[in-house]
């Protein structure tokens, strides 16, 4: 679990760079767990000084207070404490849309960042482009699943592991097409990403990216339409034959 590090008490902070400043007052300091360095004073919401993501970060502490210093290129963040007020670090994890609870720990999940998250254990589950997570859950493991458009509609658990959605497309349509270019059964592979990649691989090396969406159509060049969400197209995301069934 990540942590994110509070300090708070009369401090002079300094920053050099492309907006120099220096103040003096009682503030709070935030470590966050990518080093980024926030210092909140009284007025209002935005920091009176910050340093996002720096390329090194050195706290020193003792019984009577800290410094710290935060580098980022030729920028340079400095937190001097005169009289500290308290310090303390607790757990922080990713925030997002709430997804029901984990079968197992009880802990909620979010959703947040393309994944589900775990907000005690910081357990994640990725998930796949696209998909939509449901308020159903997996039979197997008591997982939400997902419902995901890759040549046809499937509901899979979130968990990769569980319930793979290669295997339902790879079921579905592994060598349901064929190769435009020699005639070859088209299967369903992972290259970074879910392809149809040509079984005479690799005398022959056609291949196609499976975009979101489902099939709805045969193309001129036999390959198969996707409705997707910016509308139809081939297989062939380079086709120039395809056309609707009465020719429009």
């Amino acid at each position: 679990m990540d942590s994110v590090r509070v300090f708070a008490g009369d401090c002079t902070t300094t920053f050099e760079g492309t907006r120099e400043r220096t103040t003096r007052g009682r503030v709070v300091v935030l470590v966050k767990p990518d080093r980024t360095v926030l210092v909140h004073d009284a007025d209002g919401y935005q920091p009176v000084a910050w340093l996002t993501r720096p390329d090194s970060l050195s706290v020193e502490e003792d019984g009577s207070g800290f410094g710290l210093t935060a580098r980022a290129g030729e920028q340079t963040l400095r937190v001097v404490s005169h009289d500290l007020g308290g310090r303390a670090t607790h757990p922080v994890s990713a925030a997002g849309v709430p997804v029901g609870h984990h079968p197992e720990t009880g802990e909620p999940l979010v959703r947040t960042g393309g994944r589900l998250v775990g907000l005690d254990s910081g357990v994640e589950y990725p998930l796949v482009a696209g998909a939509q997570v449901l308020d159903e859950r997996c039979d197997d493991c008591g997982l939400p699943l997902m419902r995901v458009e890759r040549g046809a509609v499937f509901e899979v658990c979130v968990d990769r592991s569980c319930e793979p959605l290669d295997d339902a497309v790879r079921e579905r349509f592994d060598g349901a097409w064929s190769c435009p270019d020699c005639g070859s059964p088209l299967r369903v592979l992972r290259r970074s990403g879910l392809i149809a990649g040509c079984d005479a691989y690799p005398a022959c090396e056609t291949a196609f990216s499976i975009p979101m969406g489902v099939v709805v159509d045969t193309c001129g060049c036999g390959l198969p339409v996707f409705e997707t969400a910016t509308g139809r197209r081939c297989l062939d995301g380079t086709c120039d034959v395809y056309s609707t069934p009465d020719g429009d």
